[in-house]
């Protein structure tokens, strides 16, 4: 397994980061637990998870899983606060009031006495810039939290924050959560650039875009019963016919090279620049092992360049990029609440 810098500070982290959004919900426990213990024996050592995912049970199973193996060391441990986790007028956001006591509940939920790496998941437009790092700063001087980033943020928030924290020593933004997959590198316009600029980890979540690159999609043909898209319309800007003409061009390629169009996708993005380690959610160990064999995967020029044929760099044939970002920043400033959840 190779390692890479988070960002500027001095951590390295495996070049694929297990997600544990299913853990719970897609993924009964036992299963999830083996995942876990799969993935670091691989060698594997960064692992994501969020409050929201499950409301705290995919922390509780990951907590589970390190706590019983006494494997908490082996980890760089993510997790995630400001979703909604209840239905009172403070159970979200990035108030002081919220962040303290989501980051008290994560770290029982996980069994652990600090948060490596603690995130913002959603950007809230009605707390303070100055309040959100402030309190921040107070959870890693009490030594709960270690390193502090941003999830679904745009540019000019994540610019603001960044001065912020030059101007009034607080914890800098160290990695960044966007979605970013061969049908959308809407990212590559100008998210990327900053991250190496001001030297900002992007971890992108999506590898698969939401299972549409994972070939079970296909034109003419209604989406799976039970899948993610089986209600999707023509409307959807996800399931496109761009997306799926895309899909049958890249299928191609993978044929070709003797690989699954997965194993593509995933190796697409180690192989791009400015990415640390994206995140892979396995919903079985066998899709974990799809994922660490693209690890191996090594792709010429030529083929990165056929690809740029398909999505061209920057674009987007399925709308990942703007729904979870822009989209609901404007969404949220029409309504003034959080952007999500």
């Amino acid at each position: 397994m190779e390692y890479r810098q988070l960002g500027r500070t001095g951590v390295r982290v495996s070049k694929v980061c297990l997600g544990a959004m299913n853990f719970g919900w897609r993924t009964d426990e036992k299963t999830s637990i083996r995942i876990v213990h799969k993935a670091l024996d691989a060698g594997i050592n960064f692992v994501d998870t969020a409050d929201v995912y499950g409301r705290g049970t995919s922390e509780e199973i990951v907590g589970k899983a390190l706590a019983e193996g006494g494997r908490r060391d082996q980890v760089v441990l993510a997790t995630k606060a400001v979703a909604r986790m209840g239905e009172g007028p403070n159970d979200w956001g990035a108030s002081r009031y919220h962040l303290v006591r989501a980051c008290e509940a994560s770290l029982r939920r996980l069994r652990t006495d600090r948060i490596d790496l603690y995130y913002l998941h959603i950007v809230d437009l009605t707390t303070p810039m100055h309040e959100i790092f402030e309190t921040l700063d107070i959870l890693v001087r009490q030594g709960k939290v270690l390193y502090v980033g941003t999830s679904k943020w745009p540019v000019p928030l994540i610019m603001e924050a960044l001065a912020l924290s030059e101007r009034r020593g607080f914890p800098r933004i160290a990695a960044e959560q966007p979605p970013y997959n061969i049908l959308d590198r809407g990212i590559e316009n100008e998210l990327i650039w900053v991250g190496m600029r001001y030297g900002i980890a992007i971890v992108p979540w999506g590898p698969l875009a939401g299972g549409i690159l994972s070939g079970k999609y296909k034109k003419g043909q209604k989406p799976p019963e039970g899948s993610r898209y089986e209600k999707a319309g023509p409307e959807d800007r996800r399931l496109t016919l761009e997306a799926l003409d895309a899909v049958e061009k890249l299928k191609t390629i993978a044929e070709a090279k003797g690989i699954t169009l997965p194993e593509l996708a995933h190796a697409w993005l180690l192989h791009r620049p400015g990415i640390t380690s994206p995140i892979i959610g396995p919903r079985t160990p066998e899709h974990l092992s799809s994922a660490l064999k693209a690890c191996e995967v090594e792709l010429t020029q030529e083929e990165m360049a056929q690809i740029d044929q398909i999505v061209p760099p920057g674009g987007a044939v399925s709308d990942f990029y703007d729904i979870h970002i822009y989209a609901r920043m404007r969404r949220a400033a029409q309504v003034g609440g959080p952007a999500a959840y």
